[in-house]
């Protein structure tokens, strides 16, 4: 007969990612306050239910992107462009972050070391954002050190 255990934990989303916890261990994502369920392999876990997206801004003209962006929102407002840098380390397979380009400024994505990008803009390595008031979605199809990365949207 198998062992089981039952904890109660929660966190932020930077401490579940420095765990594994058992598996059918649920706790709480207290950044994003949802329920995580754990398999006993996966580092972090897997959120249970969906979270409300929060939307970020940055005025600069450089942003790297950072876990707190992960599953939400960036909006660029700086009036002349904007490079996003795409990290590696940081994200997992399946996270998603959307970038809003609220301003003339023109949001340029480049590859952090070791990622690569994947598009179909002009640029397949390094797209831009088309236009102000548009948006692209950076998808990370893999985690880890050295990720492949997917932007679409309303790319040039």
């Amino acid at each position: 007969m198998p062992t089981f255990a039952f904890q109660r934990r929660r966190g932020t989303t930077a401490a579940h990612t420095s765990f594994t916890g058992l598996a059918g261990e649920l706790t709480v994502d207290t950044t994003k306050n949802t329920v995580v369920v754990h398999d006993g392999s996966t580092a972090g876990g897997v959120p249970l239910s969906k979270q409300r997206a929060t939307t970020g801004t940055t005025s600069g003209t450089t942003y790297t992107l950072a876990l707190a962006d992960a599953n939400n929102i960036v909006t660029t407002t700086n009036a002349t462009g904007v490079t996003v840098t795409v990290p590696a380390s940081v994200f997992a397979a399946g996270d998603n972050i959307t970038i809003l380009q609220d301003a003339a400024g023109q949001v340029t994505f480049a590859a952090g070391s070791g990622v690569t990008i994947v598009s179909t803009g002009a640029t397949t390595a390094a797209p831009k954002i088309r236009a102000a008031y548009a948006g692209a979605t950076v998808y990370y199809k893999t985690g880890g050190a050295s990720p492949t990365v997917t932007i679409v949207g309303d790319i040039a």
